[in-house]
């Protein structure tokens, strides 16, 4: 009877053993907004799967210390990598890493520009679809007339590449909309706000702002109202994220429209995907997180998601 308690219960902590996953994800920033919720979907869902413990990782922007993040969870054998990247042109070394010690793999929320080997995985949504969301909806306000300026994110960032494509697909079915600025405000408020001052102190007619997120958006938003003008009225301004700032920015009618982006089930999807990988099952090359136009007339559905 010993030997067979004995038994179960070697068996047992074997079983919780083999069940502890360890997965190191590594954040572009912390300081991101965006990020910050996508970072608190993976801590949610972590919990939610059991057993999983998560390392996190901020790599303040830094490619170099990205990659020195990514080589050490090698080093540690960790089951999985999660990776938000600083630049998606600068994924191949982390990729190669991880591929050779056999570790699986998943870029999340930035796709990176690389094409990815069998067995890497991305998780994230259509930027070019945000774009046009965005764009067309800016474009019916403004009557299918006057002069755009766009906010672009990081340059560095597929992201930013994606949105802007896409609000340029929209603007070739308009040709009375004429670009007449583009220029970086790095995804930041106060960025945007300095660059939105700038347009207008130049005195450039500026009918609406398409901004590659919500936080350049708000920024733009709160320069018009210093400048004496109405953000919704004088200049239309559309975001994208849809976070809570964003969401709260559109009610208060700072933004006329957003683009939500589903950061919970970004964050969900890679570490439930991730455990998948870990524990050998089968998961995709791609998972795709929709996109969703928000306005005015359909904020309140998203104010909890």
């Amino acid at each position: 009877m010993k030997r067979v308690c004995l038994l179960v219960i070697s068996t047992l902590f074997s079983t919780l053993a083999l069940a502890d996953l360890r997965i190191g994800v590594s954040i572009a920033q912390f300081d991101d907004n965006f990020l910050t919720y996508l970072r608190e979907a993976m801590a949610d869902e972590a919990k939610r799967e059991g057993g999983v413990q998560l390392q996190f990782e901020d790599a303040r922007g830094d490619v170099v210390r990205q990659l020195s993040q990514v080589e050490s969870f090698v080093n540690q054998k960790v089951d999985a990598v999660v990776v938000t990247p600083v630049d998606t042109a600068a994924t191949r070394n982390m990729t190669a890493a991880a591929k050779k010690a056999g570790i699986p793999l998943l870029y999340v929320n930035r796709r990176p520009q690389e094409e990815l080997p069998a067995g890497v995985v991305y998780i994230g949504s259509n930027e070019k679809l945000a774009g046009r969301l965005q764009m067309e909806a800016l474009a019916q306000k403004m009557g299918g007339k006057g002069n755009l300026a766009i906010m672009l994110g990081l340059l560095s960032n597929d992201a930013t590449h994606g949105r802007t494509a896409g609000v340029k697909e929209v603007l070739a079915k308009y040709p009375d909309i004429k670009v007449v600025e583009e220029q970086t405000a790095e995804w930041q408020r106060d960025k945007g706000m300095d660059l939105m001052s700038n347009w207008l102190t130049s005195g450039r007619q500026i009918d609406a702002v398409a901004s590659n997120n919500d936080e350049m958006a708000i920024g733009a938003a709160m320069a018009l109202r210093q400048a004496g003008k109405q953000p919704g009225k004088d200049v239309f301004i559309g975001g994208v994220d849809g976070t809570p700032d964003g969401l709260a920015a559109l009610q208060r009618g700072l933004l006329t429209v957003t683009v939500f982006h589903d950061a919970k089930g970004q964050g969900r999807a890679a570490i439930e995907n991730a455990v998948k990988a870990a524990r050998k099952e089968s998961v995709p090359a791609v998972v795709d997180i929709p996109f969703e136009l928000v306005t005015a007339d359909n904020v309140a559905q998203f104010k909890n998601r």
